[in-house]
């Protein structure tokens, strides 16, 4: 039988599904190491161990350690975070390969899908369908300002688009950026601009329409590393915005939940709420296009991590749920309870976390070993 072993937070309730999602599946429940202490004092493991990395997230002395951050709403220091949780990944890829375990999430892929101007590129160079981005792939320049950016976004004639953290996650520092053309901007974003030019996330989304305090955001992310891309318009149900956030595991999208908001971010945390999938289904095939085909699309982007067992891809329909673009590649993607998986996906009845158990079993197979897919 499996052995899993999981890098996490303990209190997290991505770890606790995970488990719940183990012992169902008839297993021993799986070892925990805390991210703490691995930060600290490193981690080891036993020959045969299956080895999940899970989000260092939503815990406050994890993100001093990674951030260097006394406080856990600031939004700046994720170039230092990207740094060092990478790091520690390779250090627990090491002591896995030290230890004879196989690890669910590959270090060199997991270093890609937090640099969001890289899995832009690695996404386009795979012909799958992304946003126009000027700061995507190898050759992009480096935005380093507001000035920097305005003259970029400029150039690539970019009216409407969204900036963001090249590190960050759960939309935190994102802008969504509108020009009129005459040197106006406005900016809708969760970043709370404080008095002394200090960032802080915030669940409230609000509008920015004076240049300065724009300015003051960007220069202050700037350093650490920004991504541009243009603004898709998006399809609507019941006169929301709405996109997709579909999980694929072992190379198939198993579940999918449409995402809807009255604001370009459509993350549940910012007032964003669950919409109606049977609904956005038959929307893309009234359109014209095949729900199918939309589900391709993020088979191919994860396609991009073979050696990474589960991603959560954002798939963003275009107006009239014409056609979809991939806005981004999540590595821990799969927070999503209580969904079970779509028919015909091999997941049905199994939330995101069984779903995963049942490919590592699947996968392993008689030889008694979980093998990646090369």
């Amino acid at each position: 039988m499996p052995r899993f072993a999981v890098v996490g937070n303990p209190e997290n309730r991505r770890v606790t599904l995970f488990a719940d999602a183990v012992r169902s599946a008839g297993l021993p429940a799986p070892r925990l190491l805390a991210w703490a202490d691995v930060l600290r004092d490193g981690a080891r493991f036993t020959p045969g161990e299956i080895v999940r990395i899970d989000s260092p997230g939503e815990n406050a002395e994890v993100e001093r350690l990674l951030r260097g951050a006394a406080d856990p709403t600031r939004v700046e220091g994720t170039a230092r975070w990207y740094t060092r949780f990478t790091a520690a990944v390779r250090e627990v890829a090491r002591a896995a390969s030290a230890g004879g375990a196989t690890l669910l999430d590959d270090p060199a892929e997991l270093a890609v899908l937090f640099d969001k101007r890289r899995c832009h590129g690695v996404l386009r160079t795979a012909g799958v369908p992304v946003p126009e981005s000027p700061t995507s792939g190898p050759g992009a320049a480096a935005v380093g300002s507001w000035a920097e950016a305005r003259s970029v976004l400029g150039a690539a004639g970019l009216r409407r688009a969204f900036l963001k953290p090249a590190h960050g996650s759960s939309a935190s520092g994102v802008l969504a950026l509108e020009s009129d053309g005459r040197g106006r901007f406005r900016a809708t974003t969760s970043v709370e601009l404080g008095p002394d030019g200090s960032l802080f996330n915030s669940l409230r989304v609000r509008r920015y329409g004076s240049e300065p305090q724009i300015a003051a955001i960007v220069d202050a992310l700037a350093p650490d590393g920004l991504h541009i891309e243009r603004w898709i318009p998006k399809a609507a149900q019941a006169g929301r915005v709405a996109d997709l956030r579909v999980v694929v595991v072992d190379g198939r999208a198993t579940h999918a939940v449409v995402r809807t908001s009255l604001s370009p971010m459509t993350n549940l945390h910012l007032g964003g709420a669950r919409g109606d999938l049977t609904a956005a289904r038959a929307s893309v095939e009234a359109s014209g296009a095949r729900w199918t085909d939309a589900l391709a699309v993020c088979e191919a982007a994860a396609a991009c991590f073979p050696r990474t067992l589960c991603v959560g891809v954002d798939l963003l329909p275009k107006t009239g749920w014409r056609g979809f673009v991939v806005g981004e590649v999540n590595a821990f993607g799969d927070l999503l309870p209580r969904l079970t998986g779509l028919p015909g996906s091999g997941a049905e009845g199994l939330d995101t976390y069984g779903a995963q158990v049942a490919a590592v079993r699947s996968t392993q197979g008689k030889s008694g070993t979980y093998r990646a897919r090369p």
